[in-house]
């Protein structure tokens, strides 16, 4: 039976130093767990506790011992040969780029305050993507296609996302960008990161102006969770080698396809959907999570 091994990944201003790896020590003691190693995989940022024996109610125990842990993300997971991932699939808009570039195309229209309460709305699973999709894109009807480009010009890459794509694809994994946004966004930050495809949707342009509708089909949660399963049979992975990883409602049937699914400072329905979160550092902690250690790190 393989071990059980806990990550835990220091926040911004936080150290992972003795007094914090004691405590830490002493809750997986106070569970009655014998301590079969510990690994800094960063000095004073990241560390790996492992821990005798694997189970569902052992692993269950440790998530719910460690929720409340301070300002650290904590992961707990099976110490076997998965835990290496060999697939990633990722969100785009709030995951691997800063904000909603629906929001941010609104805003040419002065129409964000308009359109970002229905992305919210829509992330946090309160209507229906595809309807809200429909909605917010209906608004930036007449849109000029010069504001795609002034809003591709203003993209930022969330913190981290180059070194998470750039190690994952330095150790051989594939990796997939998948989002509900538009093609202009995803096909610049999947060339920008090293991803190998980027799936997402179409705006109708007519005389150099958005119609106010999307060319169907439209990539929607169901779309996200085919793609984890699809990218994984042709490449014939075992679906628990396969990360996926995004903020959102509509990612949560692609989150719990995937071996591991992260949630990104996620949604509360993201947080309740999948033990594994990033809350309080950055998207390296998806690596600390699969065992590398940072040097290890592809530069970023």
């Amino acid at each position: 039976m393989p071990n059980t091994v806990i990550t835990i990944v220091a926040g911004a201003g936080g150290s992972l130093d003795a007094a914090v790896q004691q405590r830490a020590l002493r809750l997986v003691k106070g569970l009655g767990m014998d301590i079969a190693g510990v690994d800094a995989l960063a000095p004073g940022q990241a560390l790996d506790i492992c821990v005798g024996g694997c189970g569902e109610e052992m692993i269950n125990a440790l998530r719910h011992k460690f929720a409340d842990f301070g300002a650290f993300d904590v992961f707990v997971q099976p110490a076997d040969e998965h835990r290496k991932k060999r697939l990633l699939v990722a969100d785009m808009d709030a995951t691997m780029i800063e904000g909603e570039t629906l929001d941010e195309l609104a805003a040419h229209f002065n129409l964000k305050d308009q359109i970002a309460p229905i992305t919210a709305k829509a992330m946090r699973g309160e209507i229906d993507f595809a309807e809200a999709l429909r909605m917010r894109v209906g608004l930036l009807k007449g849109l000029p296609v010069t504001a795609l480009y002034e809003t591709l010009k203003a993209v930022k890459f969330s913190s981290g996302a180059k070194t998470f794509v750039g190690t994952m694809n330095r150790f051989g994994a594939k990796c997939v960008l998948i989002s509900g946004g538009f093609d202009m966004f995803t096909g610049y930050v999947a060339k920008s990161l090293g991803f190998y495809k980027d799936i997402s949707n179409r705006f109708a342009i007519a005389d150099d102006k958005l119609t106010g509708d999307v060319i169907p089909p439209i990539v929607d949660k169901i779309v996200k969770q085919k793609t984890v399963e699809f990218e994984a049979r042709i490449f014939s992975i075992d679906p628990r080698a396969v990360l996926a990883i995004g903020d959102g409602a509509n990612d949560i049937p692609m989150l719990q396809a995937a071996g591991a699914g992260i949630g990104y400072f996620g949604k509360p329905a993201v947080q309740a959907a999948t033990p594994f979160q990033i809350r309080h550092t950055d998207l390296t902690s998806a690596l600390y999570m699969q065992g590398y250690r940072k040097d290890e790190f592809a530069a970023g």
